[in-house]
């Protein structure tokens, strides 16, 4: 979700943070010197995946289709709930309608914090008029408080603990499963898929990160960055302590770094979850786990065989999943189903409004016209 710097910046600022001799700057530097503001920009640098916002993306405006906002029309709220999954504290955000005939599970990216998803949850519920509940879950420890005191978690714990999720919740349950991933929960979704074939009835995958991008210089920095313990121990400290600057603080400083343009929504769950020293120590140490996983190809065969039960949605600028990719899928699958979003928005959509529900059509229409039921 983040201000991307230029090359050089970038570049510089990867350096700065490499140097294992760099220390925190004291609170009083934090006051009177200009580069008091390098630890946010290092924060800002390696925040991943669907937190990385272009420049020009977040200050450009659009003329959202939220019709039940314009006209009036109060949406309804989702709920946050907690529950616990193979013991361990889940945080959810849950949608249930008396007249569904599927259910709907989002997968997060990561981070994998279910209240940047709150608008487009919201949304998609809206559009698809009660025909769909929805179940947003997050990631073990990407939470507001440290339940698993300090334990972190990689790829493959967070996709079993999706797995149980789904067994524990839905194994009576006669109704479909429409899996919808985001950046890595798209890879997520895949997994889930192959465990419980017989549980899930399509998957939906939006800027999906299947797989490294090497001519990414972005992410050679980030892999660079979450491959070093102490890197990822500095910057959680970091970030840790601008979590405990007064909240007024922390708002001023998300908007002024990450632009005017994010949600409430999102906005909020930045200083109340992400600027916490549990969460960005298993932020980046899912992602390092990620980079080790996703050097290999995709699994074209079980792609191949499920062709027809998986939709892909690609950005036109979005290096976690580049055109490039979309054009290789193709080539591999030529008959799974592909768009390629030119709207401008970006691969952190959940983090404004006018992404948020330009994605949530997306996947509405795409479940009322193209899904068979």
């Amino acid at each position: 979700m983040l201000l991307v710097c230029s090359a050089n910046v970038t570049v510089r600022l990867a350096s700065w943070l490499l140097r294992p001799s760099r220390l925190l700057p004291p609170p009083t530097s934090l006051r009177y010197s200009p580069t008091s503001f390098f630890p946010f920009f290092c924060f800002l640098l390696f925040l991943p995946h669907h937190l990385l916002l272009d420049r020009y993306g977040l200050s450009r405006k659009y003329i959202t289709t939220n019709y039940s906002v314009s006209m009036g029309i109060r949406r309804k709220q989702a709920s946050m709930e907690m529950c616990t999954v193979s013991g361990f504290p889940t945080e959810l955000i849950k949608m249930h309608s008396e007249e569904s005939s599927l259910h709907i599970l989002l997968i997060p990216g990561n981070p994998g914090i279910v209240s940047f998803y709150k608008d487009f949850v919201e949304e998609v519920y809206q559009l698809l008029e009660g025909q769909a509940s929805i179940t947003a879950i997050g990631h073990i420890s990407h939470a507001a408080k440290d339940w698993e005191h300090g334990r972190m978690f990689s790829l493959e714990e967070q996709i079993k603990h999706k797995v149980d999720f789904i067994e524990q919740e839905f194994q009576s349950s006669e109704q479909p499963i429409i899996l919808v991933g985001h950046s890595i929960g798209s890879y997520i979704s895949l997994e889930i898929f192959k465990r419980l074939p017989q549980q899930v009835k399509h998957i939906i995958g939006l800027y999906p990160f299947l797989t490294l991008n090497k001519n990414s210089l972005k992410q050679s920095i980030i892999g660079s960055i979450v491959r070093s313990s102490i890197v990822s121990v500095t910057i959680s400290y970091i970030v840790s302590f601008l979590g405990s600057l007064p909240t007024w603080a922390q708002v001023a400083m998300v908007k002024m770094f990450l632009g005017q343009s994010w949600s409430t929504a999102a906005v909020a769950a930045t200083c109340s979850h992400l600027l916490q020293y549990h969460t960005m120590r298993n932020v980046l140490y899912m992602a390092k786990t990620e980079f080790e996983k996703l050097s290999k190809e995709p699994d074209w065969m079980f792609m191949k065989r499920k062709q027809n039960q998986i939709s892909l949605l690609f950005g036109i600028d979005d290096h976690w999943g580049p055109l490039a990719h979309f054009e290789e899928v193709s080539g591999q699958v030529p008959n799974l189903g592909l768009s390629v979003e030119r709207e401008g928005h970006t691969h952190a959509f959940c983090c404004t409004e006018a992404g948020s529900f330009w994605v949530a059509d997306y996947v509405a229409t795409l479940i009322r016209n193209q899904i068979p039921k």
